[in-house]
C-alpha cells in the first residue's frame, strides 16, 4: 500500500506542478505586457511634467515607474526559472530531496510567491513545494536564511524600500532623452543630492547645543612629584589623617543634627496642633454668637407681633363704641 500511495502521490505532484507552472508563465506574460502599456503611458506623463517645469511631481511618480519596472523584470526571471522547473518536474518527483541545479530556481519561486499576488499559481506551487521537502525548506527561502538559494536579483527587484536617488536620477534622464526633452537637471540633481537629517533619534544640532552648554569637567593639574621618597610619604600620611579627621567631624555632625531635626519635627507637629485647636474654638465661639443674635432677632419679631395685635384690638374698641351709640 505503501507504495502505491508513493506512486500516486507523484503522479499527482507532478501533474499538478505542470499545470501550475504552465499557468503561471502565461500569467506572468499577460502581465508584462499590460505593465509594457502602462510603463509607456507613466513615462510619457513625466516627460510632460518634465516640459512643463514641474520637476517635483516628476520626481515622485518616477518612483512608481521604477518599482513598475522592477516588478516586470523579476516577472521575466521568474519565468525562466518556472520553465526550468517545468523542463525537470520528473528529476524533482524522483528524488526526495531538492536537487542542487534546482534549489536556487525552486528557492526563487517560493520567496517571490506571497510578493507577486497577482500571480496566484505561484501560492500553489509553493503550497506543493511544502509538501514534498517539508516546511523548514520553505521557511527558510521565504526568510532569506544563509544558504537558502534565492536569487539576488529576485530579492533586489522585488524589494519593497524606496529606489536611491542615483535610480531616479537615470530614468529622468532617459525619460528626457527619449522623448528629445532640453531638460536641465541640475535642480533636480541638488535636490535629490541632499542627505536629509533622521529626526527619529532627535535633531543633531540640538544634541550638539546641549553637549556644547555643559561645563566642562574639572581637570585635575598634575602636581610635581618630588624625588624624596619621605617627603611623599609624609604628605599621604597627612592627607590620610586630615582624611579621617573630616570624616569623623562629620559624622558627629550628623549625630548632632539627627535629635535638633527630630526636635524641629515634633515642635512643628505640635505647633500645628495648636493652630488646629485654636481653630476649632474661634469657629465655636462664632457659631455661639450667631445663635445667640439669631434669638434675639426671634424675641425682637415676637416683642413687635405683639404690639401690632395690641395695637390692631385697640382700633377695633375704638370703631365698635361710635356705632354703638348711633344704634341708641
Amino acid at each position: 500500500m505503501s507504495l502505491l500511495n508513493q506512486l500516486f502521490n507523484r503522479g499527482v505532484f507532478g501533474s499538478k506542478c505542470k499545470t501550475c507552472l504552465n499557468l503561471a508563465i502565461s500569467r506572468m506574460k499577460l502581465l508584462q505586457n499590460k505593465r509594457d502599456l502602462q510603463l509607456k503611458h507613466m513615462r510619457k506623463e513625466i516627460a510632460q511634467f518634465l516640459q512643463a517645469g514641474q520637476e517635483a511631481i516628476a520626481r515622485i511618480r518616477v518612483e512608481h515607474v521604477i518599482r513598475e519596472q522592477n516588478i516586470w523584470a523579476a516577472y521575466e526571471i521568474l519565468e525562466l526559472f518556472c520553465e526550468f522547473v517545468l523542463a525537470r518536474v520528473p528529476i524533482i518527483e524522483s528524488q526526495k530531496e531538492c536537487p542542487t541545479e534546482l534549489r536556487e530556481a525552486i528557492a526563487s519561486i517560493i520567496f517571490a510567491a506571497p510578493r507577486c499576488s497577482e500571480v496566484s499559481d505561484l501560492l500553489t506551487i509553493k503550497n506543493l513545494f511544502v509538501t514534498k521537502y517539508g516546511k523548514e525548506f520553505v521557511l527558510a527561502a521565504s526568510e532569506l536564511r544563509p544558504d537558502s538559494g534565492v536569487n539576488r536579483a529576485i530579492i533586489e527587484k522585488l524589494s519593497v524600500s524606496a529606489p536611491a536617488p542615483e535610480a531616479r536620477l537615470r530614468v529622468l534622464k532617459e525619460i528626457a532623452q527619449e522623448y528629445n526633452l532640453d531638460w536641465d537637471s541640475s535642480n533636480t540633481e541638488a535636490e535629490l543630492g541632499k542627505k536629509y537629517e533622521d529626526l527619529l533619534a532627535g535633531s543633531k544640532q540640538i544634541v550638539a547645543e546641549t553637549v556644547l552648554s555643559q561645563p566642562p569637567a574639572e581637570q585635575s593639574l598634575p602636581r610635581p612629584i618630588s624625588n624624596s621618597a619621605p617627603s611623599v610619604t609624609n604628605t599621604n600620611s597627612d592627607q590620610g589623617s586630615r582624611h579621617l579627621q573630616a570624616s569623623s567631624i562629620a559624622v558627629e555632625n550628623k549625630v548632632i543634627e539627627s535629635p535638633i531635626r527630630n526636635q524641629n519635627a515634633a515642635t512643628a507637629i505640635e505647633a500645628e496642633r495648636e493652630t488646629a485647636s485654636q481653630s476649632s474654638d474661634d469657629v465655636l465661639e462664632r457659631a455661639r454668637a450667631a445663635i445667640a443674635t439669631a434669638e434675639r432677632a426671634t424675641a425682637a419679631a415676637r416683642a413687635a407681633a405683639e404690639l401690632v395685635n395690641v395695637k390692631f384690638g385697640v382700633l377695633k374698641l375704638t370703631e365698635e363704641k361710635p356705632s354703638q351709640r348711633l344704634d341708641r
